[in-house]
């Protein structure tokens, strides 16, 4: 069965790859659109620590973790996550979702991993420079960048899981484009360390919105000052949301009205 969803996830990324060298020039854009995003990214993170001001308990080095952990994360969004889970909305209001269901493979499978964008790829690089930086003035070793992965993982899982859930609200509500929006926006306090937020943000960005646990986790972890309890946490949040989106899209289809019917 694994094998068989490897075949298919190979067959989607190739076409997808393939459609996507159509439109050589829009990767050059990207390029450029990433750049002038990661500038203001670090030119706002500069306006912080220029007067010697500091987020509770990190340098400006440490605060570049972060940030290169949120560039990354938002490069890998860009690539899997958008090009998939937005188009939801627009299978349920033009009636293709019935051709989804019809095939002999998990929808929400094919729903989640049948395209993919290259365009986010420039985040990724850019970030992972970002992080290789900070990492090397902070002369951490080759492991705490190995031990940064696990958490980054678990982050993608939960922030896909969280997505997912809100595009299948499109079976009940069909505009849920701005929802979505709402999300992302919230998903860029990620940019700066939790411990730079008021108490109650940081309460919210841990417990409601877990933003939390897709950049400052990673980067405790990698720098060594992360509690086990928020890595098992972390691992507990990812399970438990992945089992729900899978819940919820079964529960949502049963509300599903075919278009051919």
């Amino acid at each position: 069965m694994i094998r068989r969803y490897l075949r298919v996830l190979r067959l989607f990324w190739l076409v997808s790859f393939a459609a996507e060298l159509e439109y050589r020039v829009n990767f050059i854009v990207a390029v450029i659109t990433s750049l002038g995003g990661l500038v203001g990214s670090l030119f706002g993170l500069f306006l912080f620590y220029r007067n010697d001001y500091s987020f509770q308990g990190w340098s400006w080095e440490e605060a570049l973790v972060v940030l290169g952990i949120f560039t990354i994360l938002q490069g890998i969004s860009a690539t899997f996550l958008v090009p998939n889970l937005n188009k939801i909305v627009s299978y349920v209001q033009e009636g293709t979702l019935d051709f989804v269901l019809l095939k002999p493979i998990s929808s929400q499978f094919w729903l989640s991993t049948h395209t993919i964008s290259l365009w986010g790829l420039p985040d990724v690089l850019f970030g992972m420079i970002i992080v290789g930086y900070a990492g090397a003035q902070l002369g951490l070793a080759p492991s705490a960048y190995l031990a940064m992965l696990p958490p980054l993982a678990l982050g993608v899982v939960s922030l896909y899981s969280l997505w997912f859930i809100l595009g299948a609200t499109s079976i009940w509500f069909v505009k849920i484009y701005n929802v979505t929006e709402v999300l992302r926006s919230l998903l860029e306090a990620g940019r700066f360390p939790i411990e730079g937020y008021p108490a109650a943000y940081r309460v919210f960005f841990t417990f409601i919105i877990p933003v939390a646990f897709l950049t400052t986790v990673p980067a405790q972890t990698m720098l060594n000052r992360s509690d086990p309890a928020w890595l098992v946490s972390a691992a507990i949040l990812a399970a438990v949301l992945f089992q729900v989106s899978r819940w919820f899209w079964q529960f949502a289809l049963r509300f599903y009205t075919s278009a051919s019917s």
